[in-house]
């Protein structure tokens, strides 16, 4: 899940790890379609997106590297 925090930054939560991290660094401005950076170093691809969505939102994105 993609959500922006009450200071408007930019943080994922990953359920299977229940983690919440803030995400430091992006590959797009948009974000969709590129690859996220996570504080904790992961890093995750996420989808292409027709329209800027509402968030927050629950996506499908896949980690980068081997699996923690």
């Amino acid at each position: 899940m993609i959500r922006r925090t009450d200071k408007g930054d930019l943080s994922a939560y990953v359920p299977k790890k229940d983690l919440e991290e803030p995400i430091v660094e992006i590959e797009r401005e948009s974000i969709w379609g590129g690859w996220v950076k996570l504080k904790n170093g992961w890093i995750f691809d996420l989808p292409e997106m027709e329209t800027e969505p509402r968030l927050p939102i629950t996506v499908n994105a896949r980690k980068r590297g081997g699996e923690d």
